[in-house]
């Protein structure tokens, strides 16, 4: 799939969980389209083979180690991401945690571990949000994608700490696209789908890899549609399927 390279070039974008799977597949698209990357990961190893792999490519990246999950992270973020490309025109909010896995019941889930949850995929992407979407605003311009699950539409047993955490992160995102509304920032939820990643491996195991999307294939399509939807209404939820990126509705 084609990403309309002229969307992104020399664009700031952030994109958290950028070392691996969906993060890292959007990292290396959006570089590939000229943009200017900024990956947020807690692992040093795997964000800098990342950073490395775009650079490789003749494409501009920079790894930031930090975990979205800590109190004190997303102005630290902030901060380095400004200096290291300038202004941040596209955050992509995709780091998450599953929690302790197997995963459990709801009856068998420590208050510590759903809390963990809620820092990583909800707190964490609020704080980042908050101390990104201020300088978009004062420019006019920017957009605030935040990765989302169908776990957040659906009860799925044994998935309620992340389902609870990324349920909240849409309903969150509404009320961005409702508090930025006639500001020129968008706030959009993409649920990705199932991917063959690490999370997914080890959220369901006995998956079958082949019957599973490829996240460079995803990133593709979550890009060309970012691209030919800049009108897209903020508050819109959309999801990824083999044929494309569909809407599912916007805050009013």
């Amino acid at each position: 799939m084609t990403v309309m390279t002229s969307n992104f070039d020399r664009m700031g974008a952030v994109v958290t969980g950028g070392s691996r799977g969906l993060g890292r597949a959007l990292g290396e698209a959006l570089a590939a389209a000229g943009a200017r990357v900024v990956l947020v990961a807690r692992d040093r190893g795997p964000l800098e083979e990342a950073v490395a792999a775009i650079r490789a490519r003749g494409g501009e990246a920079h790894g930031v180690p930090a975990d979205v999950g800590d109190l004190d992270a997303a102005f630290a973020i902030a901060g380095q991401a400004a200096a290291l490309i300038g202004p941040v025109d596209l955050l992509i909010n995709n780091a998450s945690t599953l929690g302790p896995t197997p995963l459990r019941l709801l009856l068998d889930t420590d208050c510590e571990d759903l809390s963990r949850a809620l820092a990583v995929n909800l707190v964490g992407p609020f704080r980042l949000t908050k101390a990104i979407a201020g300088s978009m605003v004062m420019r006019g311009r920017g957009t605030i994608v935040n990765i989302s699950s169908d776990a957040s539409v659906e009860a799925y047993q044994r998935w309620g700490a992340y389902g609870a955490s990324k349920a909240a992160l849409d309903h969150l995102t509404r009320t961005w696209a409702a508090e930025l509304g006639g500001t020129g920032v968008r706030a959009l939820a993409i649920d990705p789908g199932e991917m063959n990643t690490v999370m997914h491996a080890q959220a369901i195991p006995d998956a079958d890899p082949a019957a599973l999307a490829d996240p460079r294939r995803v990133a593709a399509q979550i890009l060309a549609w970012l691209a030919a939807s800049a009108q897209a209404p903020s508050g819109t939820r959309a999801v990824v399927r083999a044929g494309g990126v569909e809407p599912r509705g916007a805050s009013s």
